[in-house]
């Protein structure tokens, strides 16, 4: 059987309970460990795939196409495996499927009641991916913060399981925060021993405490902590902030939090980290050689979190090229053909970003024409990709009106229309074409020189495709469509051969972007920016030369 391992957070949100779990988690797989992570989200949404980017982020989509918090892209960013549809669940999950039982009279007709009914449920989905000997270790992320009402029954059934399983079998790790009081310069400790109170009171009582600081803890300041809230003194951690997320599992590393955990779990058999990759990656990311700036063109960018995997994934392709990347966000609504060279003029790359509706979508089309014609390194990714197929319709075919259907269902050219199995679903969750689909590669082509396979596996989530009604059109006309699904002939990814670096994709490539293993396509635009930027210097050195 597996062990648990339950991280709550307190005080505040954004406190970090994400990284801080898949931090544990990283460090535990490094000591030889099999550990997985899951998120239990207590709001009544069944999943977060109907939700706005600025509620809630990033939809993160697995490879069996569930759609999940985007928590579960930082699990799989740190420990480099795919995680699946039982790894998120949600309050509107468990109340779905207890009401399914109801209706089918699983219960025999006794009142059904929050406890025992709703958190068994919890419990079961808790428990369910350390039960086939796949694991040694399950982590679990409880969302929100303690004291919030929709989380006590998940507070609750981890009560439960404290109470049911061998001490050594579970524990509690909570993250709060000791804020720092410019004014009477000092640390506080009080909004800690109040969420340790809250939690206590619940009946469930941490075993190590994770404290977000913005200054370090004394060893007086750690013993305080201690004696207040009933723990240990070497189980209160400090978590100061870090200059970046990927140095999060070194400081837990120096503040032994894995080690207190394996001797609370009572595990007595693993080995020293090797964390000798996670190193040379931070070694790159901290001391570039050369920097690059991307436009990244969105509708969503007032919320960081909207594009949270994209943004990741060029981290980990600027390390893998040794170039600081800088992303500058620019706002789709806002451009215009009187101000597009302004805005898009300094940069090294552009990447239109995923998004749907029709809000900003001709400011994409404008900043799309500009890569085009200006021999700008361009990376379209989802709409993105649509969007270059638009620009290119209208703009070197002369499919005046040329559109999405999406956006205009009556337009004269629907070069982007909808996929014919999405034509008769009214529903709106968990129905568009969603997780990892096959991809065939042109031999001759960027794609396959990127990629170095003929057939990759790539996720997606997405309602509409290229119309291959204008295939030949596009084809005759210069556009390489060098990649399709093998069985529906849907178009995957577009290029143009004739440009340095103009590439279309329908899927999400940032969605298996990890540490050690960065996302082939990012990696591939980030060096054609960086040999952009070189050949700006060179025009720029020249040119001083000539005045000299």
């Amino acid at each position: 059987m597996a062990k648990y391992i339950f991280v709550t957070g307190g005080v505040t949100s954004s406190l970090g309970k994400g990284i801080i779990a898949a931090s544990l988690a990283k460090l535990l797989q490094a000591r030889g460990l099999r550990v997985t992570i899951q998120k239990f989200d207590p709001y009544i949404n069944v999943d977060p795939g109907t939700l706005n980017p600025y509620e809630h982020g990033e939809c993160y989509v697995t490879e069996d196409g569930a759609e999940t918090d985007l928590d579960l892209g930082h699990y799989e960013r740190f420990l480099n495996i795919f995680t699946t549809q039982a790894n998120n669940v949600t309050t509107g999950r468990i109340y779905q499927t207890v009401i399914n039982k109801e209706r089918a009279g699983a219960f025999l007709g006794k009142t059904v009641q929050v406890v025992p009914h709703i958190t068994d449920e919890i419990k079961h989905r808790m428990l369910l991916l350390g039960q086939d000997d796949k694991y040694d270790i399950v982590l679990t992320e409880i969302g929100g913060t303690v004291g919030d009402i929709e989380s006590l029954p998940f507070i609750e059934a981890v009560r439960q399981l404290q109470w049911e399983l061998p001490d050594e079998d579970v524990m509690v790790v909570h993250l709060t925060l000791i804020p720092y009081l410019k004014a009477a310069k000092e640390l506080k400790t009080k909004p800690t021993q109040h969420s340790v109170k809250m939690l206590s009171e619940t009946g469930v009582h941490p075993d190590i405490l994770v404290c977000r600081t913005e200054e370090p803890l004394s060893e007086e300041l750690k013993r305080k902590i201690a004696l207040f809230c009933n723990v240990k003194q070497e189980a209160v951690i400090e978590a100061m902030d870090a200059s970046t997320i990927y140095e999060v599992p070194l400081h837990m590393l120096r503040e032994k939090l894995d080690l207190i955990c394996l001797r609370k779990l009572n595990i007595t058999q693993f080995n020293e980290p090797n964390l000798d990759k996670w190193k040379a990656f931070l070694d790159k990311l901290k001391y570039p050689k050369s920097k690059v700036t991307i436009g990244l063109i969105g509708k969503y960018i007032e919320l960081q979190d909207a594009y949270k995997s994209i943004l990741e994934s060029f981290i980990h392709a600027g390390a893998m090229n040794e170039v600081k990347v800088q992303v500058v966000n620019v706002h789709s609504e806002f451009i215009t053909d009187e101000n597009v060279q302004e805005k898009l003029q300094n940069f090294d790359g552009l990447l239109v970003a995923p998004g749907f509706g029709l809000r900003g979508i001709e400011g994409k089309i404008i900043a799309v024409k500009y890569a085009r014609e200006h021999g700008l390194p361009f990376f379209g990714i989802c709409l993105g990709m649509q969007m270059a197929v638009i620009e290119f319709g209208r703009n070197v075919l002369g499919l005046t009106g040329a559109h999405s259907v999406e956006m205009e269902p009556n337009t004269p050219h629907p070069v982007i229309n909808m996929m014919e199995e999405q034509k008769k679903i009214n529903m709106m969750g968990g129905t568009m074409r969603l997780g990892a689909y096959p991809c065939e590669i042109d031999q001759n082509s960027l794609a396959h020189r990127i990629y170095g396979e003929t057939y990759i596996l790539e996720r997606h989530r997405h309602r509409y495709e290229f119309n291959n009604a204008y295939l030949d059109q596009y084809v005759n006309a210069g556009m390489l469509t060098s990649g399709k699904n093998p069985e529906t002939g849907l178009v995957e990814i577009i290029e143009l051969p004739n440009h340095p670096f103009f590439i279309g994709v329908q899927y999400h490539p940032e969605l298996k972007s990890t540490v050690e293993r960065p996302a082939p396509l990012f990696v591939s635009f980030i060096h054609a920016a960086k040999k952009f930027n070189e050949s700006k210097s060179s025009v720029k050195s020249t040119a001083k030369d000539a005045l000299i």
